[in-house]
């Protein structure tokens, strides 16, 4: 009898397991995670709002998150339209070889980032495979945008299709079959029926994605040449003001980043009854 009341107070009455359980939780976390976000923001705004300001609105810096919005923004339209299809054709058909190709879209998460640039320069580069095909035409993709967008891609591969996958997986496939009874075609079924279901998915892998791209270091800093003005992301504005000595130029940029990246993963959070709704 003792220890069915017993029991009874450890799920009705006061657990004590719960506030240790949080306190140690935070505990763990100051050190790892919340010191160091806060020391950003700490250390950004020491020196005032006008210093702040100047090293945010530098010619470089700006050029640096400009040029980092827009080749996230390439490469998560590609990697969601590649993901979109990906996940239908490897969901929908069953072949011979379906396996690997799907562990062949996941590699370049298991893939060092330093590792993936380097492969992108051997392919691409003056004296790679394909771009010795492209010099004598004035082709040229490494230490250009474009060869960031393409270390983007490579990294940000599987994202958007390992989470929009899981979703035709377990999608009920009656609303196609009576969309096709009435005469719709199989575009048609797609466009009107499959899509509007994976609306959630499609957005959630779009801002992992995104997220994702935006924060990349590893392989832009080898495929890009990291030129100031012209081929600069933001990390690597980071990295090369803190390099000379300029932190206060650094940490303005990191700022950026850190905020962008906790109104992203925000937005995934408090919007998720949205982007469940099929």
């Amino acid at each position: 009898m003792s220890t069915k009341l017993s029991a009874l107070r450890h799920v009705r009455g006061f657990d004590i397991a719960q506030p240790l359980s949080i306190a140690t939780m935070i505990a763990i976390m100051f050190p790892l995670v919340l010191l160091p976000l806060l020391s950003i923001f700490v250390y950004g705004t020491y020196g005032g709002l006008d210093n702040f300001l100047a090293a945010l609105t530098a010619p470089e810096a700006i050029f640096a998150l400009k040029l980092s919005m827009v080749t996230s923004f390439w490469a998560t339209a590609f990697n969601v339209i590649f993901g979109l299809f990906a996940a239908y054709v490897l969901s929908r058909y069953d072949f011979r070889g379906r396996n690997a190709l799907i562990v062949t879209i996941s590699l370049p998460t298991a893939i060092p980032t330093a590792v993936a640039g380097f492969a992108l320069l051997l392919l691409w580069g003056p004296q790679g495979t394909l771009g010795r095909l492209l010099e004598p035409n004035g082709i040229h993709i490494m230490f250009t945008g474009y060869a960031i967008i393409l270390a983007n891609i490579f990294v940000t591969f599987p994202l958007a299709f390992g989470v929009i996958k899981p979703v035709f997986d377990t999608m009920s496939r009656s609303l196609e079959e009576a969309s096709a009874t009435i005469g719709a075609t199989r575009w048609q079924t797609f466009w009107h029926v499959t899509l509007p279901s994976l609306r959630g998915a499609i957005v959630t892998g779009a801002l992992l994605t995104f997220a994702r791209a935006i924060g990349e270091f590893g392989s832009t800093i080898l495929v890009s040449g990291n030129l100031a003005l012209r081929t600069q992301t933001a990390p690597l504005y980071i990295f090369s003001k803190f390099n000379e000595g300029q932190v206060e130029a650094a940490n303005a940029i990191a700022i950026v980043l850190a905020l962008l990246s906790f109104g992203i993963f925000s937005l995934l959070f408090f919007a998720r009854d949205w982007l469940d709704t099929e």
